[in-house]
């Protein structure tokens, strides 16, 4: 009897070990209780980026971002004039990050829409290429993601010297051209190799400005596709050459840099 009693109470110990062994087995650590009700990301998930328009979408693709959303159609000439509709407040809402401008004037929705989830992240657009690494860099840390953004630096420095002496090779007689540019193709002449001798904008020139510019005598004028205001040095002599600022639909910021330099060798060969 004392020997049954002894053997039920240790089959009752295993047992009990037992059922111990596959609770602490099954049981989810903390973080992974916290993946999968959703309350964490799980690791190496891809951030959801919404961007408000092509600008800050290309920087998001090159920072290494895969899921971009852009609000503003690339068919708005300018992005600025665009009305976010409900569809695009609620896409803003689902994200990770949100990247806009300040100077957006629907910045304030943006801001509204996001909630506390997603985190906003205001760039700096200028397509100036010490400026463009520096804001690419800044968003890979965000993103988790410096391998992809350091593997297109690479290739963008690559590309963007071909063209830098691809355009000095056309100066018209080997001398670099003087330029006048508005504030937000700056970027064009520094492409070109070429220093501005004057600039303008974003407002209209005004009479006394068109006079002090004209004074300058430049060869090149280089205007703001999306922000122009017809022709800007008339009767000056000066070449007027539009430069794009927002990459298209494939967000390939590249193509902007290669349209700028095929439209800097038209001008200066004609």
């Amino acid at each position: 009897m004392a020997r049954t009693r002894v053997r039920i109470s240790s089959l009752l110990a295993l047992s009990a070990a037992l059922a111990l062994t596959a609770a602490c087995g099954n049981t989810p650590s903390p973080q992974d209780a916290k993946s999968q009700d959703g309350t964490q990301p799980q690791a190496n998930k891809k951030p959801v980026v919404v961007v408000t328009t092509t600008w800050e979408g290309a920087f998001a693709k090159a920072a290494g971002a895969e899921d971009v959303k852009v609000i503003v159609p690339q068919s708005v000439h300018h992005a600025p004039d665009y009305d976010p509709k409900p569809s695009d407040l609620a896409a803003v809402a689902k994200a990770d990050f949100v990247l806009y401008a300040p100077f957006e004037p629907y910045a304030a929705k943006i801001k509204e829409a996001a909630g506390s989830k997603a985190k906003l992240v205001e760039v700096e657009l200028d397509n100036d290429p010490t400026k463009v690494s520096a804001e690419v860099a800044r968003l890979a840390g965000l993103f988790g993601t410096p391998e992809a953004a350091t593997q297109w630096k690479t290739g963008f420095d690559t590309e963007y010297t071909k063209l830098n002496k691809d355009v000095q090779a056309a100066w018209p007689g080997g001398r670099s051209p003087s330029v006048v540019t508005q504030v937000f193709t700056a970027w064009a002449a520094k492409l070109a190799g070429a220093t501005p001798v004057g600039t303008y904008g974003p407002e209209a020139v005004t009479p006394a400005q068109l006079a002090e510019l004209a004074a300058k005598k430049p060869e090149l004028v280089l205007d703001n596709a999306h922000m122009s205001t017809g022709t800007v040095l008339p009767d000056s002599g000066a070449k007027q050459v539009k430069i794009v600022n927002y990459p298209g639909e494939d967000l390939d910021l590249l193509a902007v840099y290669r349209n700028a330099a095929a439209e800097l060798k038209k001008a200066m060969g004609s």
